[in-house]
């Protein structure tokens, strides 16, 4: 059983380290503990994970977070995965920093990523993974605060909460995603 999972980012070594490519940052950490690396291919980077019976399809779209629809659609109907096996994994001002939030659907919430992958996709009926970076900005910064890299606080713990985010990828592929949801919303 195939899964789709989407890690929303900017490519280029100027956003790798940016609250704005923990998408990226998180599939990096899933595949760095699986021994798989990404490879560039169609509108993305992709790596493959085998996880108790399932295949996880690692995509870091490399059209630049505005345009992550294409790239969504484009793996969606070449791997023949439904919408249901499908996670996308998005930074969020609205959590705390390192809180995860999981749900079935929703809106784009203004993200810009999640807007697109709507538009293209018609829906707002996917599982999407809200990685909380929290909003320490003023008036008009909410850019700036997005694509600049982690303060030292962050920084130091940012592995822990990497690696509650990858278990709950794990989890959605083999328990589902209500258990995951229950298991791992708020950690």
């Amino acid at each position: 059983m195939k899964y789709l999972i989407v890690g929303l980012g900017n490519p280029g070594i100027e956003y790798s380290e940016t609250r704005h490519n923990i998408g990226f940052k998180t599939l990096d950490a899933l595949a760095g503990a699986s021994n798989v690396v990404f490879t560039p291919s169609r509108l993305v980077d992709v790596a493959e994970v085998k996880h108790k019976g399932r295949t996880l399809i690692l995509i870091k779209p490399t059209t630049f977070m505005n345009l992550s629809g294409k790239a969504v659609n484009y793996w969606l109907q070449q791997e023949k995965i439904p919408l249901e096996r499908m996670l996308v994994i998005t930074d969020d001002l609205a959590l705390p920093f390192g809180k995860i939030r999981i749900r079935a659907k929703g809106s784009h919430g203004g993200h810009n990523g999640l807007r697109n992958i709507e538009e293209i996709l018609g829906t707002q009926g996917y599982a999407r993974m809200r990685f909380g970076v929290g909003s320490d900005f003023g008036p008009g910064q909410q850019v700036q605060y997005v694509l600049a890299p982690w303060n030292q606080d962050e920084a130091a713990a940012l592995a822990a909460r990497l690696n509650i985010a990858k278990d709950a990828i794990l989890s959605f592929s083999t328990a589902g995603l209500a258990r995951t949801m229950s298991d791992y919303n708020n950690r």
